[in-house]
């Protein structure tokens, strides 16, 4: 199956705004602690990290598992690996092979005592799963989001 090229119309671009330094930020895109604690499309679902090993060149595969049962797992390799400000990834489903291989980047850049993070994933083969991508990425990301969010005063 050939690469689909790098669109404007198929790139999907996310930015949130996390209370933590960068370096806690790419933490928990890179370490399997903090990973399983954001990573999926929502409540309803638990990851597992059955591989990670975060350097260029290096492998992942997350098991995204739903609480009524099925199981999605994604798969790449690492492609840059800069702490704590960029790492890129290759992006692939086991069970949809016609998806095809697609790039994710995501930039940290410090911003007073917070992180901007900017998510770029490219190279989809249509609007269709593009948009299929974002609805999973957008609650993870808020999942981070929270994660990250001061506690509020007790009363």
């Amino acid at each position: 199956m050939a690469i689909p090229e790098a669109r404007p119309d198929t790139t999907l671009r996310l930015e949130r705004k996390l209370a933590a330094p960068p370096e806690r930020v790419f933490a928990a895109w890179t370490t399997p602690e903090a990973l399983i604690r954001w990573f999926g499309p929502g409540d309803q679902y638990t990851c597992t990290v059955l591989a990670m090993d975060v350097r260029p060149g290096g492998e992942y595969r997350f098991q995204m598992r739903h609480s009524g049962g099925n199981a999605h797992e994604v798969f790449g390799t690492y492609r840059e690996v800069q702490p704590p400000s960029r790492l890129s990834f290759t992006w692939a489903w086991a069970a949809n092979p016609e998806r095809g291989v697609t790039d994710v980047t995501v930039e940290l850049h410090a911003e007073g005592a917070g992180t901007r993070l900017l998510l770029t994933h490219e190279r989809f083969p249509n609007t269709e799963v593009r948009d299929a991508h974002a609805a999973g990425w957008t609650p993870g990301l808020d999942k981070m989001v929270a994660m990250f969010a001061p506690a509020l005063p007790r009363a």
